[in-house]
């Protein structure tokens, strides 16, 4: 009886360890993205295939705005740039020169909403987003 009931506990105890596993990996999973995984979401949400000629005039343009993307990000994003206001240097916006650019959703989520409210003064659509980023996709060593 001893026997079967330290079997229940093993069984048990694998179980949570394979339950704590997974849920550690569904978290990571979460966050963890690509460039084209979000290209093609945004894309998929636009309803249209992106543009990158059009990303890149809205990436350089001024929208009635003080700043363009361009402002703090360079008209070529390739190498690090520098916020407009504060100074504070930014990474390289085109993912062939920054791995780390375009790998967490909500954290490019988060930067899309931020900057498009400094640049247009609204939330990007859509189609805005994918544009951008297929011309940034475009831009290689």
């Amino acid at each position: 009886m001893k026997s079967l009931s330290n079997h229940c506990v093993l069984v048990r105890g694998i179980d949570l360890v394979l339950s704590v596993t997974l849920a550690l990996l569904a978290a990571v999973t979460v966050h963890a993205a690509s460039p084209n995984v979000l290209l093609s979401g945004y894309a998929a949400k636009a309803g249209s295939p992106p543009q990158p000629t059009r990303g890149q005039e809205f990436f350089t343009q001024r929208h009635g705005r003080e700043w363009s993307c361009a402002s703090c990000h360079g008209s070529m994003p390739t190498q690090p740039g520098k916020h407009a206001a504060t100074g504070k240097s930014i990474g390289p916006m085109a993912p062939a020169f920054n791995p780390e650019r375009f790998t967490d959703a909500a954290k490019t989520e988060k930067w899309f909403r931020r900057n498009c409210n400094d640049v247009v003064g609204r939330e990007c659509t859509a189609a805005e987003k994918a544009d951008v980023l297929s011309w940034l996709l475009t831009l290689k060593p």
